[in-house]
């Protein structure tokens, strides 16, 4: 086991006093991983609850393919039951096609359903979902009020701070979520026209987690440790929420900065990682997981031909035995 995954375990088993509660769902940590699609799959997902994530969301899921029946949904609700709390993100335009989602959704027993108004694609705020939702408080107000008068686990919501710079209207939004029942806010601090440009702005986390009463996590630009003191610091949320940067810097989630964490603890969670997605996707799982060796290796200088070389290889023995070879240069 990794030293790091053992510290962060003992650290847990001695804190017995939950940082926040999700209603009544005690979380046992103030870092947790976002929701990405493509990303925060079932490996993923493991090796950063195992560094320290409090709390397991899942890639979200269409309610419309959830409804449907749609075999495509099921991998991405699969979780390791050690790995609690789960919560499973679900995005769509229609609350009552929401609440029958919700419906089926618990036959996978979450511990958490959490409805998607922030994702920007065109996909799907496009067609009034996601981010696409902001543009509408009246039916997020609905969509709160069925599903958390449904769901006998709780309901939470992750936006962002509206459709633009001239419609922003996070406070709206975060008021309705609570006053309809929503038990936690996570805010990522753009608006959907920013998409993961420019700036976060932390003010607003800071400005909602004045007005409601429930937890709130705090989204965006969040790259190192001092960056998770100084977001707690400045807004005051429950927790901070990690995205994108998690993708070169897992090791966040126990609050060590890249530079901090030496090589041999790399090439260990390195293979540890090639060999869960290979488990989880068989053959398929090498190509899948060249997104996340793209970030385990930025942070060193690599001959450019010899990285394309094996973000390109295909087939897993040359490219274990690739992978072997650049960290054996690296130790030198």
């Amino acid at each position: 086991m990794n030293l790091w995954i053992f510290i962060v375990i003992m650290e847990r088993l001695k804190n017995s006093t939950p940082i926040f509660t999700v209603r009544n769902i005690p979380i046992f940590g103030d870092l947790v991983l976002a929701p990405m699609d493509g990303v925060s799959d079932l490996p993923f997902r493991s090796l950063t609850w195992q560094l320290g994530s409090a709390m397991s969301y899942t890639e979200f899921v269409n309610a419309i393919d959830v409804v449907n029946g749609l075999q495509s949904v099921r991998p991405r609700l699969l979780y390791h039951e050690d790995q609690r709390p789960v919560v499973f993100q679900i995005f769509d335009d229609d609350p009552d096609r929401l609440v029958e989602a919700g419906y089926r959704l618990l036959e996978y027993a979450p511990d958490i359903l959490d409805v998607n108004m922030g994702c920007p694609s065109k996909d799907v705020a496009g067609r009034g979902a996601g981010a696409g939702l902001l543009r509408n408080p009246q039916k997020i107000a609905e969509i709160f009020r069925k599903l958390t008068r449904s769901m006998p686990v709780p309901v939470t919501g992750k936006i962002r701070l509206g459709w633009d710079e001239a419609s922003k209207n996070y406070l709206e939004v975060a008021h309705i979520i609570e006053d309809n029942g929503g038990s936690l806010i996570a805010v990522h601090a753009r608006t959907k026209v920013q998409g993961y440009t420019g700036q976060a702005d932390w003010n607003t986390i800071a400005e909602i987690k004045k007005k409601v009463s429930i937890p709130v996590l705090g989204n965006g630009d969040v790259c190192s440790v001092s960056d998770i003191d100084q977001m707690k610091s400045e807004t005051g949320c429950d927790g901070v929420m990690i995205g994108r940067s998690a993708l070169d810097n897992p090791w966040i989630f126990a609050r060590l900065d890249r530079q901090d964490v030496p090589i041999p603890f790399v090439r260990q969670m390195v293979f540890e990682h090639l060999t869960q997605m290979l488990d989880f996707y068989g053959d398929r799982g090498v190509i899948l997981f060249r997104k996340f060796l793209k970030g385990y290796l930025r942070t060193y200088a690599l001959d450019p031909v010899i990285l394309r070389n094996l973000l390109t290889c295909p087939d897993i023995s040359t490219f274990r035995a690739q992978l072997e070879r650049i960290f054996d240069n690296l130790a030198v």
